[in-house]
C-alpha cells in the first residue's frame, strides 16, 4: 500500500519549478532587450557598489610617479597663515617650483577675486596720511608699480613657469557669475573633420567662474570639475566639457599637454548618431590614444588610498626644502586641509583631496591605463550568462538535488563574480548586477516553487508515512521510491532492545485509558533519547522497543551511539520516576539488551504490508540478553562483539558467559556502567568481582563464595547473590570434569 502510494505521488511531480525558472529567464533577456544601451539607476548603483568592492579586494597599485602634491595642509597654514594667502606668498611658491624644475605645474584653485592684501588698495589711505603730500603723478607711478600689486605679481611668475591655473564650469543657470570662459590654449582636431563641435555630446557648461585677468594674462587655463554620482563618489571625470559651442580641456588634460609640451590634441567621434548628440570614442594626445565615454569622460583608475601619491607641505617647498623630490614631475597645488572644503568621496575613501583625484587623472593619462566601462562585452556577457547560467539553475533546482542546486547558483554567482574580476584587473568595467539579480531571481522564484508544488506532495508523503516509520526513512523513500523493495542486504549494525519490567502487573493497576496515557508518556521519553543518539527507531512491541544504529543512514560509531543512548535511557528514566510512579503506582524499571554483528536490513513483509526492519541471528541475540537483564540484575547487557566495537570509552563490568537458548556458541556478556572513568569504589568492587569470576571459572567456588558473599553483603546487587547460589551449588555438587564456565540458558 505505501509503496503504490509513494509511486503514485512521486509520478505526479511536475517540473513546474522548471517552467517557471525559463519564463524568468526569457523575461530577464527580453527586458535586456527593452533596456538596450539604458541601465536603470538602481542595477548601475549596484555596479558601482561592485566595482567599489573590486577596487578594495586589488588594493594600493604602483603610480607612475611622475606626479607630486603641493599640499597646503594644515601643517603650512599654521606656519604660512590663513588662506588665502597673499598672491606674493604664491608667486614665491612658484619660483621654488621653478628653481626646482618641475614639468608642469596645474592648480586645484581658482583666483576668482583680486587679492585685498595688495599694498596698491591702499595706496590712497597711506598717502593721505603723510605729512609730506605726494603729488598726483607720483602717485601714478606708484599705481603702475607691479611691485605693490601681488596679483600682477603672481601673473608675472606664472608666465615664466610651464603652468595651468584651474577654474570652475557650472552647469545651471546662476546669478551673479562671470559668463567668459579663457580660449583653449591647445590646437584642437575632430575626427572626423566633418563633425561639428555643436554635435558632439558634451556635457555642457552654461557659465564659468574664472581666474583674474592680471594672474590668467600669460598662462594656460583648465577647468577642474567633477562631478559625483547619485551616492556622492566621484568615479568618471570628463577631459573636454563644451561652453558656447567650443570644446574646454580639462586641468589634468591641460597640465599634461604643457608637461609633454605638446600642441595638439585630438578627439575621436562615433559615426552613431545619438538623440543627444554624436559620441565619444575616446582622445589623442603625443601618440597615445585614451578611451572615454560617449561624452568624453574617462572612469578614474585610483592607486590606492589617500596619499598613495607624494605629498609635499606647500610650506616646505615655500622654505625650500623637499625640491629635489619635484625635479621633472608633474606637480597639482591643492588642499587637503578640511577647513578648505576640498574633500571627496572615492571607492578607496570619503575624505579624499580633489587635488589627489586630480594628480590621479594626470596619472591615468601618463600610463593611458584608466577603467573602461565596455558596454558591448557587457551585453554579450549579459546575455550569456542569462541565458546558460539561468537555465542551467532552474534545472538543477527542479530536478536535482536542493543541495546541487544551491551549490551550482553560489557556483554560478562566484564565476560571475570572479569574471568581472578578472576583467577589472585588464581595467575593464563589466556590469553584471542584471545577471547576478537574474540568478538570484530565478533561484528564488524556483525554490519557492518547488517548496508550493514539488514539496506539497513530498510533503504529504513525509506526513503520511512517518506515522509509520523512521524519518530517516520517510527522506529515503522520498529521493529514491525503489528503496521500497522488499529485497534486502546484510549490513554490520547494532541492534537494540528495551522492555519494562513486569509490566502485566503494572498494567493490571491501571484503567484503558490511564494505560494509554502512560504509555504515549514513556514510548515518547524514550524515543526522545535514541532518536538524539542516531537511532532508527523500528517498532513498538507493546512496551518494548526495538531500535538499530547503522541503517538506513550508515553510523561509523553505531556501537558506541547506541551504548552511550542505552545509559541515557537509564539515566532519563531516573529523572522521570517520580512523575511516571505517580500515574503507575509503582515503580518502572527497563531492561536493555544490545548486540553488534552482521544483520539483513531492508522491508520485509508482504506486497500489501511490509516494515523496515533488520532480521538474523545477531537480532535474536540482543533480544534474548533483554530477558537475561531480569535475571542478572542488571539495568544492560550487551555483547562482547558490542564491547568491542563501542571501544574503551566505556567503563564496562563483565557479567557472564553464556549459550542462550537456539545458540550453539558461548557468549561473554557485559553491562555497561558508565562513559569514562569511574570513582575508585567502584572500581575496586569490580576489581574484586572479577577476581571472584576467576576463582569461579578456576572452580576454586569456597574463594569465589567468600568473595561473592562479602560483595552482595555490601551491596546487596542480584547479581552477586546469583553467583553466591551457583557457588554454592557446585561445592555441593561439583560440575562436571568438562565444564568450561559456561552458563547454559535453557528458556528465552
Amino acid at each position: 500500500m505505501m509503496k503504490n502510494l509513494a509511486e503514485h505521488l512521486l509520478s505526479h511531480l511536475k517540473p513546474s519549478p522548471f517552467k517557471i525558472g525559463c519564463l524568468v529567464v526569457t523575461a530577464a533577456l527580453c527586458l535586456l532587450n527593452l533596456f538596450g544601451t539604458y541601465k536603470p539607476q538602481l542595477l548601475a548603483t549596484l555596479d558601482n557598489r561592485l566595482v567599489d568592492l573590486m577596487f578594495a579586494i586589488r588594493g594600493p597599485i604602483s603610480s607612475s610617479g611622475e606626479v607630486v602634491i603641493v599640499d597646503i595642509d594644515d601643517a603650512s597654514l599654521s606656519r604660512i597663515g590663513q588662506w588665502p594667502w597673499p598672491r606674493k606668498i604664491v608667486a614665491e611658491l612658484v619660483c621654488q617650483l621653478q628653481r626646482a624644475g618641475i614639468k608642469a605645474v596645474g592648480f586645484d584653485i581658482v583666483f576668482a577675486e583680486p587679492d585685498r592684501t595688495s599694498p596698491i588698495h591702499f595706496l590712497d589711505t597711506i598717502t593721505n596720511h603723510l605729512t609730506t603730500p605726494i603729488k598726483e603723478e607720483e602717485k601714478e607711478v606708484l599705481r603702475n608699480d607691479p611691485a605693490l600689486d601681488y596679483d600682477r605679481i603672481l601673473g608675472n611668475s606664472l608666465a615664466d613657469l610651464p603652468s595651468v591655473l584651474g577654474y570652475a564650469f557650472l552647469t545651471s543657470k546662476q546669478e551673479n557669475v562671470q559668463h567668459a570662459a579663457p580660449l583653449p590654449s591647445c590646437t584642437i582636431h575632430i575626427d572626423p573633420p566633418s563633425v561639428k563641435p555643436t554635435e558632439i555630446n558634451f556635457i555642457k557648461a552654461t557659465h564659468a567662474i574664472v581666474n583674474i585677468a592680471d594672474i590668467a594674462q600669460s598662462g594656460s587655463e583648465g577647468f577642474f570639475n567633477v562631478f559625483p554620482d547619485p551616492s556622492g563618489t566621484m568615479r568618471n571625470v570628463p577631459l573636454f566639457m563644451a561652453f558656447n559651442g567650443l570644446p574646454y580641456p580639462s586641468l589634468a588634460l591641460e597640465t599634461l599637454r604643457i608637461g609633454l609640451q605638446e600642441k595638439d590634441i585630438t578627439i575621436h567621434i562615433s559615426h552613431q548618431k545619438r538623440n543627444i548628440g554624436k559620441g565619444i570614442l575616446g582622445i589623442s594626445i603625443n601618440g597615445k590614444y585614451i578611451p572615454t565615454d560617449d561624452q568624453g569622460q574617462i572612469t578614474v583608475n585610483y592607486r590606492g588610498p589617500v596619499k598613495t601619491f607624494p605629498y609635499i607641505a606647500a610650506a616646505d617647498v615655500l622654505a625650500g626644502r623637499q625640491l629635489d623630490q619635484l625635479k621633472g614631475k608633474y606637480v597639482i597645488i591643492g588642499t587637503s586641509a578640511a577647513g578648505l572644503l576640498d574633500l571627496r568621496a572615492t571607492p578607496f575613501s570619503n575624505i579624499f583631496p580633489g587635488a589627489e583625484i586630480q594628480a590621479t587623472i594626470i596619472d591615468n593619462l601618463l600610463q593611458a591605463d584608466p577603467l573602461i566601462y565596455d558596454h558591448y562585452t557587457e551585453i554579450g556577457l549579459t546575455y550569456l550568462i542569462v541565458a546558460t547560467a539561468g537555465l542551467l539553475v532552474s534545472a538543477l533546482l527542479a530536478f536535482a538535488a536542493p543541495l546541487t542546486g544551491a551549490a551550482v547558483s553560489i557556483g554560478c554567482l562566484l564565476v560571475t563574480i570572479g569574471g568581472s574580476y578578472f576583467f577589472f584587473l585588464q581595467n575593464k568595467i563589466i556590469g553584471i548586477s542584471y545577471p547576478l539579480l537574474t540568478i538570484l531571481t530565478v533561484f528564488l522564484l524556483v525554490t519557492l516553487s518547488n517548496y508550493f508544488f514539488a514539496g506539497r506532495e513530498k510533503r504529504f508523503i513525509r506526513h503520511a508515512f512517518s506515522h509509520y516509520v523512521s524519518p530517516d526513512i520517510v527522506e529515503q523513500i522520498i529521493k529514491n521510491p525503489a528503496s521500497l523493495s522488499l529485497a534486502g542486504h546484510e549490513r554490520n549494525l547494532t541492534v537494540f532492545f528495551s522492555d519494562i519490567r513486569d509490566f502485566t502487573s503494572i498494567s493490571e493497576k491501571m484503567s484503558p485509558k490511564q494505560l494509554g496515557t502512560f504509555m504515549n508518556r514513556y514510548l515518547t521519553e524514550m524515543t526522545t533519547i535514541l532518536l538524539s543518539h542516531g537511532a532508527t527507531v523500528d517498532k513498538y512491541i507493546g512496551d518494548a522497543i526495538m531500535a538499530i544504529w547503522g541503517a538506513p543512514l550508515k553510523d561509523e560509531t553505531h556501537a558506541a551511539n547506541a551504548v552511550r543512548a542505552a545509559l541515557a535511557s537509564i539515566d532519563h528514566l531516573q529523572e522521570i520516576s517520580e512523575e511516571l510512579q505517580k500515574e503507575t503506582l509503582t515503580k518502572i524499571d527497563i531492561g536493555i539488551g544490545i548486540n553488534t554483528g552482521e544483520m539483513n536490513v531492508g522491508n520485509f513483509g508482504s506486497n500489501q504490508r511490509f516494515d523496515y526492519t533488520v532480521i538474523g541471528d545477531n537480532v535474536n541475540l540482543a533480544s534474548r540478553l533483554e530477558g537475561l537483564t531480569k535475571i542478572y540484575g542488571c539495568h544492560i547487557l550487551i555483547s562482547e562483539a558490542t564491547k568491542d566495537a563501542a571501544g574503551p570509552a566505556f567503563f564496562y563490568r563483565f557479567v557472564d558467559r553464556v549459550r542462550v537458548k537456539g545458540k550453539k556458541q558461548p557468549v561473554n556478556i557485559y553491562e555497561p556502567l558508565c562513559e569514562g572513568g569511574t570513582d575508585a569504589d567502584l572500581q575496586a568492587e569490580n576489581t574484586d568481582f572479577q577476581t571472584a569470576i576467576r576463582c569461579y571459572q578456576q572452580r576454586d567456588f569456597t574463594k569465589a563464595k567468600e568473595i561473592f558473599d562479602r560483595l552482595h553483603q555490601t551491596t546487596g546487587h542480584k547479581l552477586y547473590r546469583l553467583y553466591l547460589e551457583r557457588s554454592k551449588i557446585f561445592l555441593a555438587t561439583p560440575p562436571p570434569v568438562d565444564w568450561d564456565g559456561v552458563f547454559i540458558f535453557t528458556s528465552k
